[in-house]
């Protein structure tokens, strides 16, 4: 299936600022069942692209913008084409625990096996596992799948009840969020059974079925499990899918901080707002341009200048995946 998918990143300044420095993780990725046919990207400042692939294979675009600006339009559009993933057996035989570890123990899948910034195993997670009788009891593939349909049952889709750097206690707690913490619930816990687990950001396709909780419009995030026998495998605990030819993957990392949307700092004593309008339709379809005005917004306060002389340096907002 191919897709068409647009995406504007805002930033109004409440001040101008000067020398904005941003890198973009936005161009989908080139996978077997995956191929990026298009990827363009225009800004309202004019400033020179520069790209290059980061250690995990993630294509990076990075400029910067050295005049002064009060305002930043970062427009992206691109083309791809997704196949349907493979079928899934209904289990796998019961020794394949003993594969698991063996695959754990070589070293290779190190930083999918090691907590992360957003994958810690808290308190409160150990208890959430231990609430849902989480353990290697069935076979690697029944027990992750299991997993993904707890997760969707036993959370709330709710947006704005965590942020775009809230701990997963935060989820835990208010047994509710967005895509982005169910993700990063769902890889501490396949971690810590020692299976290999990481987090995928990009888009997913409008929506086909009433149980589709979330993604039409906006960035997603979901996760993939290295199971023996089947490689890496994409579960969407959103949803309560498999991740298939709706799921469009532009970038892999250990969780969140490794993949946001954008990143980057700019100097000047100014607040920022943020505005991101995402568009994901079949490639076939034509795109108003007018669809595409910014609907999510939040605001970031400037901090106070401690002297006069003193040099401000301000993070751009990240996106939270919903």
């Amino acid at each position: 299936m191919q897709y068409l998918v647009r995406h504007l990143t805002r930033f109004i300044y409440t001040a101008p600022v000067c020398e904005s420095v941003m890198e973009l993780r936005m161009q989908p990725l080139e996978l077997d069942r995956q191929r990026c046919l298009r990827f363009n990207v225009t800004t309202t400042q004019r400033a020179k692209l520069f790209a290059y692939r980061d250690h995990y294979g993630n294509a990076v675009h990075y400029f910067d913008i050295p005049g002064h600006h009060a305002k930043l339009d970062i427009s992206i559009e691109s083309a791809v084409d997704v196949a349907e993933a493979p079928q899934l057996p209904k289990e796998l035989s019961s020794d394949t625990w003993s594969e698991v570890d063996a695959i754990g123990s070589t070293g290779e899948h190190a930083d999918w096996l090691l907590p992360s910034q957003f994958t810690r195993s808290t308190a409160a997670l150990q208890q959430f596992a231990v609430a849902i009788g989480l353990s290697r009891r069935l076979d690697p593939l029944s027990t992750v799948r299991g997993l993904n349909s707890t997760i969707y049952s036993q959370f709330a889709y709710e947006p704005r009840t965590t942020r775009v750097d809230s701990p997963i206690d935060d989820a835990l707690r208010a047994r509710a969020g967005v895509c982005q913490d169910f993700a990063h619930i769902m890889i501490g816990l396949v971690r810590n059974l020692g299976i290999p687990c990481r987090y995928i950001s990009g888009y997913i396709a409008p929506r086909e079925s009433s149980q589709d909780r979330a993604g039409d419009n906006a960035t997603h995030a979901w996760i993939e499990a290295y199971l023996p026998r089947l490689g890496w495998v994409g579960f969407d605990p959103t949803n309560n899918a498999q991740a298939g030819h709706r799921h469009i993957a532009v970038a892999v990392g250990r969780d969140y901080s490794d993949v946001p949307p954008t990143r980057g700092v700019f100097k000047g004593d100014a607040g920022s707002e943020l505005s991101v309008a995402v568009a994901v339709t079949p490639a076939s379809a034509h795109i108003p341009v007018r669809e595409l005005a910014p609907s999510v917004s939040w605001i970031v306060p400037p901090k106070a200048v401690s002297t006069p002389e003193e040099e401000m340096q301000r993070h751009h907002q990240q996106q939270q995946q919903q």
